[in-house]
């Protein structure tokens, strides 16, 4: 959530702070706006709605040229989505210009400070706060770093800050604690993004930060303090994608690009995992296998789509390691007092590396010497630096809200880990694990099979556009499925959809069956423990009152005909590995519904890709 970027260089610090904020759209935002330094003032404009406005705004009252600048796409915390409450906010005699994401604790406690002292406030907002302190602290001669060195010292909460002073354009200032931010190093130029996608237009270069750090950007350089002033230095780092993979490459909307991406996706995820032989190497796992041998519990948390790559790898790594293993939503791990020790693997995934939620979790974790493993898509975010060691999942970057090869790389990523559990402590012979291994391999090519179908997807949607609610049930590793399946549409295409669990249907969710309600059954691949026969079971039960059965089942499946209204077919895997094929149908589908009712499938209304408050 919230876009930040800061320019300093050559160029008009109008059009790169612009383009930028453009970048970071996918992150969601209600409000936007801009801040240059202009002849010793501050120039500024923001506007509530989407970039758009404010562009509508600049263009009809311009502002003055300018190198050195700042901007933001703000989604709503304190104060409701308004021109006021927008970013940039400037302190008391617009020397200052500042913009913030997260939440700043303790802003009740300033704001009755600053207000006694004779200040003016004009929004709701606890960044205000901020910038009128800012511009207190260089009234007393300090620099704008030094300014906000004293600043940082002051606030409770997670924030990045980012701030520019009137009287010193050379320079753009920003600070963070528990919130991304990361530095885009230039010749001549150098940039502040809340991700790389906000300057990998001008550079691949780039530089993440430590925790409370503060940096400052000229055209000359980068210099890092701490928030006790002492000198520090960030990680510098080369952006492994360009320009190219944050275009949508001539589909409508990124996240259908995305989906169409997964295979290549998946291939990723495996490169350099195993050898010929399907031994596994993970050299990002800093854990020890002596470490890994003497983990007696898995506990996986994460939040949102992510919590059902969890419940997907719960059934995996239990089969595959025999070790109990727990999945929970990160928000309420800690609150709960869980039982964690020595002995304990804390399992966190994030497509972002930045949920606030997930890294709350991880530290209480780590505060109770539990070991942590990060999943997580992007390099040098927070939640892979705190932990102990990382899986990343190299998806690339992923530009549409609602996650698809996100998602389908963390199953990837969890089956690996369990197979590396297995493979350490040797709980499957290595046989077995190169047979998996290989099957993975073989997954591009399933999933490709999948989209070329696409078309009959995209009719299904068409078919079914006036649904007003839609139900998906599964069984085993496809019951998170049939979750995914439901929370797409509740994100894109904001119908009533429901997940649930074949087997509970008898004890209520039946009720809701009546004619012609659509109801995606994902079935089981046939020898598993009767769960095919189960799942058939449950689909004759809501057929027979009247529900619209669309069912996902694998291509030699013959005797599923006559209890499907429509059948989506699905490639012969292994029933562990089924997720990775049935939620692509799912994706397409919502994807094509969301679209022709009209929504931004991009950016869902009341969403926002990285949650970085709790």
């Amino acid at each position: 959530m919230c876009g930040i970027v800061g320019y300093v260089g050559p160029k008009q610090a109008q059009d790169v702070v612009i383009e930028g904020l453009r970048r970071l759209e996918y992150r969601g935002y209600d409000s936007a706006g801009v801040a240059l330094v202009s002849d010793g003032r501050i120039a500024w404009a923001k506007k509530a709605g989407k970039l758009a406005n404010l562009e509508k705004v600049l263009s009809e009252s311009p502002l003055p040229g300018a190198t050195t600048g700042i901007g933001h796409t703000r989604w709503a915390t304190h104060g409701a989505p308004n021109d006021t409450n927008a970013h940039p906010h400037l302190g008391n005699d617009a020397r200052v210009a500042l913009v913030h994401n997260g939440i700043i604790e303790n802003f009740a406690e300033l704001r009755a400070e600053v207000e006694a002292a004779g200040h003016e406030l004009r929004s709701e907002t606890d960044t205000e706060i901020a910038a009128h302190l800012l511009e207190s602290a260089l009234s007393t001669g300090a620099t704008l770093t030094g300014a906000m060195q004293q600043v940082c010292a002051r606030l409770e909460g997670a924030f990045t800050l980012v701030a520019v002073d009137a009287e010193d354009p050379s320079r753009v200032v920003a600070a963070r604690r528990n919130s991304p931010l990361v530095v885009g190093i230039g010749e001549g130029e150098n940039f502040i993004g809340s991700d790389v996608a906000a300057f990998i237009e001008h550079t691949r270069e780039a530089m993440e930060l430590g925790q409370d750090q503060i940096v400052t950007i000229t055209r000359e350089g980068v210099e890092v303090i701490g928030f006790d002033g002492a000198p520090a230095e960030g990680t510098r780092y080369h952006v492994d994608w360009d320009l190219s993979a944050a275009e949508k490459g001539g589909f409508d909307w990124f996240m259908r690009k995305e989906i169409f991406e997964q295979p290549r996706a998946i291939a990723d995820a495996l490169l350099g995992r195993h050898d010929r032989s399907g031994r596994l190497q993970l050299d990002e796992v800093r854990i020890s296998d002596d470490e890994l041998r003497e983990v007696d519990k898995i506990i996986v948390i994460a939040c949102g789509t992510a919590f059902y790559a969890g419940l997907v790898a719960k059934y995996a790594i239990e089969h595959w390691t025999r070790i109990p293993c727990e999945v929970e939503l990160a928000h309420e791990f800690r609150y709960r007092d869980p039982i964690l020790t020595r002995s304990t693997l804390v399992v966190a995934i994030s497509q972002s590396g930045e949920t606030a939620d997930t890294l709350m979790a991880i530290r209480h974790a780590r505060q109770q010497r539990s070991k942590v493993l990060a999943i997580c898509n992007t390099n040098g975010s927070t939640i892979p630096r705190e932990s102990d060691a990382v899986i990343y999942t190299h998806a690339g970057p992923e530009i549409g809200v609602a996650s698809t090869k996100g998602f389908i790389t963390q199953m990837v990523a969890a089956y690996l880990l369990g197979l590396y559990l297995a493979q350490v402590r040797g709980t499957s012979y290595a046989d077995e694990i190169a047979r998996v291994v290989a099957e993975l391999r073989d997954m591009p090519d399933h999933v490709q099979r999948i989209l070329d179908g696409a078309d009959d997807l995209y009719a299904l949607a068409e078919e079914l556009e006036g649904a007003r609610s839609v139900l998906f049930l599964g069984r085993h590793v496809g019951f998170p499925i049939a979750l995914e399946g439901a929370l797409k549409l509740k994100e894109l295409a904001y119908l009533h959809a429901e997940g649930f669990a074949a087997g509970e249907l008898k004890h209520g969710p039946i009720a809701l069956i009546e004619p012609g309600l659509p109801v995606f059954c994902v079935v089981p691949p046939r020898g598993r423990d009767q769960l095919h026969d189960k799942m058939v079971s449950a689909i004759q039960e809501i057929r027979a009152r009247g529900a619209r059965t669309i069912v996902l089942v694998e291509d030699d499946d013959p005797g599923i005909e006559e209890f499907a209204d429509t059948i989506i077919r699905l490639p012969r895997v292994s029933t562990l590995l089924q997720p990775v094929a049935a939620v692509v149908p799912l994706q397409l589908f919502a994807c094509e519904l969301a679209s022709r009712l009209g929504h931004d499938v991009d950016q869902p209304r009341n969403l926002a890709k990285s949650v970085t408050v709790e």
